[in-house]
Order: structure tokens, then sequence, then C-alpha cells
């Protein structure tokens, strides 16, 4: 993996030149087991593209993985061009059921850098630059006036996202059924609610129009209640990837990240390219023993090898960060 790839992942570096955070023990880690099953329906044979597989990186780090597919299917593997791990493959006519789960070693609570300075735009890695731009659903160059309204004496680098997340929690209402795939930051200002999806789309526009990169992250929250899939975002400060979720009024760890975008239209757990439908889709997410490792068996199901972290919120309350059509 190149360098370039690693630093924009977050990815541990070399051993031989270790970062601060591989210096650090596991005792403040804990580890989950998480998943989720989806039945999908189709007429005819839909391909697709699916973001299901984390990996592992600094705050997470993949114990073991399961993949099943019912009936059984070929998948074709690809990284996309944010280090997601993508698979392709085709429903057959009738449908498919996919089941996936996950043993991760996570953060128990995620870093907090409240003070650390803005990182200048000059001195950006050259992969983080394209999380400063406008982007379909974050049209950060509209923000200018309200982002800096918002932030108002707030000392610019960490300190301005932790004024923006305080700002949407406290004038965003979260409520389902207000916003659906084609809502942008700026609609969810209009409307003034919206769900984790949107609620991360205001807060990176914000940010990128203060000059701090920004990024959309989808994955699995421990005890998030009630459960599904969710959505929040990082900010470049200071070198470093810090995590921020504008639902949640306390910081919590226990992430698993499944994949990193510009923002919704980057990190939909599928993307249909022909007509298909979501019947059905449950979460689940636990603290798991360590030591215990549950590995695949049987016709349709596959133990993956766990390569080295990366996606949009669940069926049914979060719908617009399930499914992405192209058809």
């Amino acid at each position: 993996m190149s360098t370039a790839l690693t630093n924009q992942l977050g990815i541990a570096r070399s051993p031989r030149t270790p970062g601060p955070r591989i210096l650090e023990t596991m005792k403040d880690s804990m580890r989950l087991r998480a998943g989720c099953e989806m039945t999908l329906l189709a007429p005819s044979a839909a391909p697709l593209i699916a973001m299901l597989r984390p990996r592992s990186g600094e705050a997470q780090f993949i114990v073991s993985e399961l993949y099943d597919f019912e009936p059984v299917v070929r998948a074709v593997e690809y990284v996309d061009v944010f280090g997601n791990l993508c698979q392709r493959l085709v429903v057959p006519p009738g449908g498919l059921r996919i089941r996936t789960e996950v043993v991760v070693d996570v953060d128990a609570a995620i870093a907090v850098g409240r003070g650390v300075p803005a990182t200048p735009p000059e001195a950006l890695p050259s992969e983080v630059l394209q999380f400063l731009l406008p982007s379909r659903y974050c049209p950060s160059d509209t923000f200018n006036q309200t982002a800096t309204d918002v932030v108002a004496a707030s000392a610019p680098g960490y300190d301005q996202a932790e004024a923006v997340c305080a700002w949407i929690r406290e004038h965003i209402q979260y409520r389902y059924g207000v916003s659906d795939g084609s809502t942008s930051a700026t609609d969810t200002l209009r409307d003034g609610a919206g769900v984790c999806r949107d609620f991360s789309h205001v807060g990176i526009s914000m940010c990128r129009a203060l000059s701090i990169p920004a990024r959309m992250v989808v994955g699995y929250l421990h005890r998030l209640d009630p459960m599904d899939l969710h959505a929040w975002f990082e900010a470049f400060v200071d070198g470093r990837w810090y995590t921020f979720d504008a639902t949640q009024a306390e910081a919590k760890g226990g992430r698993i990240a499944v994949a990193y975008g510009r923002d919704a239209a980057d990190v939909a757990l599928i993307t249909q390219l022909a007509p298909l439908k979501t019947q059905d889709m449950k979460v689940w997410v636990a603290e798991a023993e360590r030591g215990v490792e549950r590995r695949g068996t049987g016709r349709g199901r596959t133990a993956v090898t766990p390569l080295a972290t990366r996606n949009q919120c669940a069926a049914g309350r979060c719908a617009p960060l399930v499914a992405r059509s192209q058809c």
C-alpha cells in the first residue's frame, strides 16, 4: 500500500517508524462483535457494489470476520480511491441474503484535542486536500458566513470543529422522515432537522468552509439506541484525524468504521446498478469475549482473512445511507 493511501486512511505506519498511537497499549480498548444482515429482492439479475467490510487502522484492528451469501454468488473485491473495500456481485433473480459479522478491537474512548491548532492549508498532506473541497452533499463554498458566525471566538482548529458540533446539536432536530437520498447540507439547514447522515453533512460543510479538512465515516457504534448503522465525521487537525459526532451529547468510543468518503455519495453500503429492493435489514453490536473467535463454515459462508478501516446508515430509519441507485 502506498504511503499516501496509508496516511489517508490513518492506517498504522511501518514498525520501523512507529507513529505515536502504535506505541500505546491496548488497555483502553474494547472488543466488539458487530454485523448486519439484509435481504435484497430483484426481479431480474441485478449487479451491485457493496461496502460491508471494515479494515484495520490506528483506532481498530480486525480480529476476524464473516461474509455470507444465500444463495452462493461470486464476489470480486477491489479498493476504491478512499481505501474502502468494495465488493462487486450480481443478485440473482428472486433475491439474495447477505450477512456480515466482524470481531474488532477498538478504542473504548475517542481522542479529544481541545486547544489543538489547525493545520495550515499549505502544510496539509496532498491526499488530505480533497477533503477541503465542496462535494455533492456538502456545498462548503456556500457555508463561509454561517460557519464563521457559528465558531465565533473559538480558536482555529479542534475547538472550531467542536463548536460546530455543539451548534448542530442545539439548532438541528434529530428526526426521521425529513430527509432522503437527495438531501444536502443546505437542505438540512433549511429544514432544521435530519438524521446522522444530515448532521454529518452540515458538520463537514462548516469545517471545510473554515479550511479544516473533513470527511464522512459510516460504521457501527456500540450502545447506539435504537441500534442501526451510523454516520459521523472526522476533521483533520494538527496532523491527524479526530472524530466528531453531532448526534451525541458526549464523545463516545466503541466505533467500528466501515467506510470513508467526501460525503454520503461515497459511502453507501449498497450501490445498485439495476432495480433492487431492500426487504429487511438488521444490525447488531455487542461486546465480545477476548480469546473467542468465530469462523464461518458451511455452504455460502466464508471466513475472510483480515486486511487492515472503512460506510452510510441502515435501512428503515436511515435508508438514504444504505442504498444508492445508479439505475
